[in-house]
């Protein structure tokens, strides 16, 4: 990749992380659809909807502390809203009774449902001028970034 082309991507990735992390669509979907939890709730729907990293690993307090970035303290007490909230809940494990997983609740898939529509409604009006090929090769292409850059 040129100088050029590097340099123009890491600015557009700064950019767009600053736009993420000030939470602009996880608000968004609050507001429309009048959800009563806190943006950091929604982030921990999204992780358990998200699944385990490996086939036969279960969600816990910790990988979803791990993913959000934040310590375990926080993670537990993010998770216990999100519990509180109706929108997770902790099951037994399968493999292990004395350990705990989570999953989503029916209230915790509608939330991941609405949030995907605004999520989607956003990315659809930054792309709104784009032909379907042009969306299908930024779809393919940043899936394999974000596959390489997490590899």
């Amino acid at each position: 990749m040129s100088d050029e082309a590097l340099d123009a991507v890491e600015r557009s990735m700064v950019r767009l992380r600053r736009g993420m992390s000030r939470q602009r669509l996880g608000k968004a979907a609050i507001r429309d659809h009048n959800l009563p939890v806190d943006v950091q709730v929604l982030h921990v729907v999204d992780v358990v909807d998200e699944g385990p990293d490996r086939p036969g690993e279960e969600m816990s307090v910790g990988l979803v502390a791990g993913r959000l970035g934040v310590d375990a303290s926080r993670g537990s007490r993010i998770v216990a809203e999100a519990v509180k909230s109706g929108y997770v809940r902790r099951v037994a494990s399968q493999e292990d009774g004395r350990r705990i997983h989570l999953e989503l609740t029916d209230a915790g898939r509608s939330v991941v449902e609405a949030t995907r529509r605004t999520r989607q409604e956003h990315f659809a009006m930054a792309m709104g001028d784009w032909t379907a090929e042009e969306r299908a090769e930024f779809a393919r292409l940043l899936g394999r970034f974000v596959h390489s850059y997490e590899g």
